[in-house]
């Protein structure tokens, strides 16, 4: 699917009630999109939607928004959709661009939301979609020890967070619900997610702090001046330093929290020492500069720590809150089964437990299509690891994300068959993409699940 998505002008993609949850599409949406920042626009996106009425959720919403759409409500749209597909590829456009066009087409839900957030997923009366962070309100949130920790934490003033765990675990929706707390007592939120900063500006240091600055005067609906600040003869995070004290938390005028999701995202990037050296400076500040106590910082990642600077005393995560996310334990799962009705009986939970451990996603996932009637327990558990079963797209994005990948493959079969992983390095990584787990020494898949798929469908 890489490669062809690599080599392909534009990428049509049919977007359903179903298909809009699900991981192979975002992530053929996310790989057209960051193709298309270094191939001068393409695989242009031309995003269809089935019969679906719903506003996009984050992040479809980011990458989906901005561009335009087509439209398809039965077998008699058929003749007119392929039309508006090939003058679209001739060089035209689809047909739903403005965004009144687009607000006569899409429901609208009548909640709103102040903050600059993640959208949380469409909620049915009764049964939620277990995909994308959770709304605050949601009465199948599973509150954690930690919950309380971070909800407390952001209360105060002055405040370093971070918020760290295996994908999956719900990361972003405890950010969200800690951005709601903040919002609550009157503090400013400006989230950002670094997923969305294209290869561009995190190959270049000076692009990325200025796109840094500015992302976050438009969040907090300020005036943009990087420009002006951009003129001193200084470092990139010195001029950025200078952008946040004496124009953000000077004009601003109140607390502010700065949330970031998804920080491992620049890892890779050459600058990552300069930023996160940065966030700890600003951390240092509030002990001299009573300035500083005006921002906290939060801070989510999949990755330790400890990877992302080279110089722990210039790292951000190792000061303030550090909240470990994990999974489930079978007293919470056994209370997510009573949240959606009890559709598993206590042997089926047993087992439900026994293949999938506490992952959240999974989890829910799983007791979602049970409640609802769209597999029975039998079903799941006979077709777990099949393609068309409950969990083959899961699976498959998975697989595919480690397409290639050889240390990656060879790490994970070692720990498939020999319960460790020699590279510690290697271990990191399979972690932080919540493939595996530790116990003392042992390392272990992070599921039963997991361990009966990667063992058939990997190849050394």
């Amino acid at each position: 699917m890489e490669a062809e998505i690599s080599q392909a002008d534009f990428l049509i993609v049919f977007l359903s009630a179903r298909s809009v949850h699900s991981e192979m599409v975002e992530w053929e949406i996310r790989k057209a999109h960051e193709l298309a920042q270094v191939r001068g626009g393409y695989p242009a996106i031309m995003p269809v939607r089935l019969a679906y009425r719903e506003p996009f959720q984050y992040p479809l919403n980011a990458y989906l928004d901005t561009i335009n759409w087509a439209f398809w409500q039965g077998e008699a749209d058929t003749s007119r959709l392929i039309g508006e597909l090939i003058e679209a590829i001739a060089g035209g456009k689809l047909s739903l661009g403005e965004k009144e066009v687009k607000a006569q087409l899409v429901q609208i839900s009548d909640r709103h939301s102040t903050l600059a957030s993640p959208f949380p997923s469409a909620q049915p009366v009764t049964l939620e979609m277990p995909e994308g962070t959770m709304d605050c309100e949601s009465r199948f949130y599973i509150e954690r020890p930690s919950d309380a920790v971070a909800l407390q934490t952001i209360r105060q003033k002055g405040v370093t967070i971070t918020i760290k765990g295996a994908r999956q675990v719900g990361k972003s929706s405890l950010l969200i619900r800690t951005m709601k707390a903040a919002e609550d007592i009157g503090k400013r939120v400006a989230f950002l997610d670094f997923q969305l900063f294209d290869k561009a500006a995190l190959e270049d240091s000076e692009l990325f702090f200025r796109r840094f600055c500015f992302w976050l005067t438009d969040i907090l609906e300020m005036e943009d001046r990087v420009e002006e600040y951009w003129k001193a003869p200084l470092g990139n995070s010195q001029r950025c330093t200078r952008y946040m004290q004496g124009y953000i938390l000077k004009e601003l005028g109140c607390p502010v929290v700065l949330a970031m999701d998804e920080v491992d995202k620049i890892f890779s990037a050459q600058f990552r020492n300069d930023f996160f050296s940065m966030l700890r400076s600003w951390h240092n500040c509030r002990a001299t500069m009573p300035i500083w106590k005006q921002l906290d910082l939060t801070l989510v990642t999949s990755t330790e720590p400890y990877q992302l600077i080279d110089d722990l005393n210039q790292s951000p995560f190792n000061v303030g809150q550090t909240i470990a996310l994990e999974d489930f334990t079978p007293e919470q799962v056994t209370d997510l089964n009573h949240r959606h009705g009890r559709p598993l009986n206590s042997n089926e939970e047993w087992r439900l437990i026994g293949l999938l451990g506490g992952h959240p996603y999974l989890v829910r996932r799983a007791l979602y299509l049970v409640a609802n009637r769209l597999v029975s327990p039998d079903e799941l558990f006979a077709n777990a690891t099949a393609d068309n079963g409950c969990f083959g797209d899961h699976l498959r994005h998975h697989l595919s994300l480690l397409h290639g990948k050889t240390e990656l493959i060879q790490g994970l079969l070692e720990v498939i068959r020999q319960n460790t992983c020699t590279d510690k390095r290697i271990f990191w990584k399979l972690r932080g993409a919540g493939l595996v787990r530790e116990e003392g020494r042992i390392v272990q898949p992070r599921c039963q699940l997991y361990a009966n798929y990667f063992r058939e469908n990997l190849r050394e």
